[in-house]
């Protein structure tokens, strides 16, 4: 007797789907306590280059190929440049500079650059239920991420509340975020190009390494006092998002998107600030509102759209068909009804006829 192994193996590859989205999110909670007492240059540094050199160790115990062509060694130093250097960079100096709403809204917003570069570059098929979902899942974490009171400004029509304006965008450090989204976007579009010419997971080491010495190079220049506030519980938090929010993360993820559909996988990205949000609750005692609670929920759903698109096509163009059939069926028989000559009984023409 042989036992099936398909719902287990179902089941670890959607604990490895959903695994680096939950690392960020709690290696988001973590970073809260400590970017007080730190640089922001510095931060992402640490990120990346630790993290790049235990995923090298890995694929060294693994015996994964190390790049050998002048091209795979460009691609990499492009990888590493766009969403290593820019992308940590972009990010680390957004959250000092900007709060935890319009901001992390515009870096969990990068799955829609990511399905529209797939789509042209790719022939990725997004379909109306893909786009549905990927604006569900902007509005989803849109709720989450902006004040309860721009919200409720918005629906009640009081525009005042939302005190935004693009000169204060750019002061404050939101566009920062969304070059931020933008670099991660095109990075998680170029591993495919990456991994045509080197291992991805290999890929993935170096380009932390290539992109977090020029980020060390910075705060040399720019940053004073890096480490000299950190506490040990800061290195600790420190230590968890190289490991897990950088390391174990971005293998996983580029691993994935080497091999995978972008748009589906990009996507499970809203997950990032639910889980965010959850552990912020167990952990630094936040409290989720009900504004928020219905984020989840959008966010929830805009992912089983995304990643349910082909079938839900399938399954309502199936509906549509039967339903225009019936309806052309219906069509021609009242056509039919309508070009019938109805000729009157000849004993009704003679009564006619004998009355007159």
């Amino acid at each position: 007797m042989q036992i099936s192994s398909k719902p287990t193996s179902s089941f670890s590859r959607a604990l490895l789907l959903i695994a680096p989205f939950f690392l960020w999110g709690t290696a988001m909670v973590a970073m809260k306590g400590v970017i007080p007492y730190t640089t922001p240059f510095f931060m992402a540094g640490v990120r990346l280059v630790p993290a790049g050199m235990l995923v090298l160790l890995v694929a060294s115990v693994l015996k994964l190929p190390q790049p050998k062509t002048w091209q795979a060694w460009l691609w990499i130093l492009g990888f590493g440049i766009i969403d290593g250097a820019m992308f940590q960079g972009f990010l680390a100096q957004g959250i000092v500079k900007t709060g935890a709403g319009l901001g992390s809204v515009m870096i969990d917003s990068q799955p829609l650059a990511v399905a529209l570069l797939s789509s042209i570059l790719f022939g990725e098929v997004i379909g109306f239920w893909g786009w549905l979902g990927l604006i569900v899942g902007v509005l989803g974490i849109s709720l989450i991420g902006l004040p309860d009171s721009w919200i409720y400004g918005l629906f009640t029509g009081d525009l005042t509340v939302v005190n935004v304006s693009w000169l204060g965008l750019f002061n404050n450090g939101e566009w920062l975020m969304l070059l931020a989204a933008l670099s991660m976007a095109i990075g998680t579009v170029m591993i495919r190009y990456v991994s045509r010419y080197s291992d991805p997971v290999v890929a993935t080491g170096w380009h932390m390494i290539l992109g977090g010495l020029p980020l060390f190079g910075l705060s040399w220049v720019q940053e004073s006092q890096q480490w000299a506030n950190i506490t040990i519980e800061g290195w600790l938090a420190l230590s968890y998002a190289t490991v897990f929010g950088s390391a174990i993360a971005y293998g996983i993820f580029f691993y994935l998107a080497s091999k995978g559909n972008l748009t589906s996988l990009s996507a499970l990205t809203f997950l990032t600030p639910i889980f965010a949000l959850l552990f912020g609750t167990i952990i630094l005692s936040e409290v989720l509102s009900t504004i928020q609670s219905l984020g989840v929920f959008l966010t929830i759903i805009s992912i089983y759209l995304i990643n349910q698109r082909e079938k839900l096509s399938a399954r309502f163009s199936g509906k549509t068909g039967q339903l225009e059939a019936t309806m052309q069926a219906v069509s021609r028989e009242a056509k039919e009804i309508e070009t019938v000559n109805i000729t009157p009984p000849a004993t009704i023409n003679q009564d006619l006829a004998i009355e007159e």
